[in-house]
């Protein structure tokens, strides 16, 4: 059954390029990623984690202009949707819908409905190398239901808001391997079912540094103590000799609607060099109550064509008082 999921998430994959290549001079265009890699935690402080997971990704979006000022958009996602307690292979496979929804332009200012991805940081998903985004990929925003508001100020700024709360559609299960429909009774901050979560971000640029300030409120879902607030800060900067860095800092009271505070620091630099990126990010996580959690990871990314690369990494884990040790490799195509 895993296998035909995997073949039919291909083939489906195959013909939404089909599709998209017949359909790009009627305002359709459509971008795709496929990864192939393999995670292995090498060694542990708890042996049961010590296990290789070899993974496929594809990911595929589109946006389809309906007129001059509307635009339709979506987005599906095959992988492994539950987390791997052993050693495994291409398994767990399950296809499901990550945006869909409507776009609608006033001028420069775009409103997005629908299932989308509102903006709160940049380090989910910026943080350089193969292990950088480990960590601070705990506060991204992902799989919501809401409305989503981006509009510039002054010549180089954006401000983003968004009003949301977690998909509880049919759209938050997946096929193949069934990850399960959400609903508010699962609990978890943010999972309301009303749009009582509020995310906002300005970001703007300065020649070669770009810099954003975000906040955020998260209403407590079912069993929650708290609701959660956050704040976000980060910078980056690209030297123009090879090097760039980026920088972010976010806070949350009510972390996770518990009664906690946490505090994520995450700082990363890239040294590019011909078809190389050699890469170093750090990130911290201070939670009140439970101690520190720390990465280091490494990484080394090998550009074969213009859509293909190589990327490795190896990261030295602290969480939860356990220490651990990871290395990555994955081969990446984009289309």
């Amino acid at each position: 059954m895993k296998k035909q999921t995997h073949l039919a998430g291909l083939c489906g994959l195959a013909m939404l390029c089909g599709h998209a290549a017949q359909a790009q001079d009627a305002g359709f265009t459509w971008e795709a990623e496929i990864e192939i890699g393999v995670d292995s935690t090498v060694s542990s402080d708890d042996p049961t984690a010590e296990f290789s997971d070899l993974y496929l990704s594809i990911e595929a979006a589109f946006e389809a202009a309906i007129t001059d000022r509307i635009t339709a958009f979506g987005g599906l996602t095959l992988e492994s949707v539950t987390d791997p307690t052993d050693d495994r292979s291409f398994d767990d496979l399950g296809l499901y819908v990550n945006e869909l929804g409507l776009r609608f332009a006033f001028g420069e200012t775009l409103v997005s409905v629908g299932k989308l991805s509102p903006v709160f940081g940049v380090a989910w998903d910026d943080a350089p190398g193969y292990y950088g985004t480990s960590l601070s990929g705990d506060y991204e925003l992902a799989e919501m239901i809401g409305l989503t508001v981006d509009t510039p100020l002054g010549a180089d700024g954006t401000l983003s808001i968004a009003v949301f709360y977690a998909d509880n559609s049919v759209l938050s299960d997946s096929i193949g391997n069934r990850r399960g429909r959400n609903s508010v009774a699962a609990g978890g901050v943010g999972n309301t079912g009303k749009l009582n979560n509020i995310a906002l971000q300005f970001s703007r640029e300065f020649g070669a540094t770009t810099a954003w300030v975000g906040a955020r409120h998260l209403a407590a879902g079912t069993g929650d103590v708290s609701d959660e607030n956050g704040v976000v800060a980060g910078l980056a900067h690209d030297f123009g000799n090879g090097w760039d860095i980026i920088g972010e800092m976010a806070h949350f009271s009510g972390a996770g609607g518990t009664a906690a505070d946490a505090t994520y620091s995450t700082l990363g630099a890239t040294y590019v060099l011909d078809q190389w990126s050699f890469s170093g990010t750090g990130t911290v996580v201070n939670t009140s109550g439970a101690g520190r959690d720390k990465m280091l990871a490494l990484g080394i990314d090998r550009q074969i064509t213009d859509n293909s690369e190589i990327n490795f990494g190896l990261a030295r884990f602290d969480v939860g008082g356990v220490k651990s040790t990871a290395v990555g490799l994955a081969a990446v195509v984009s289309f």
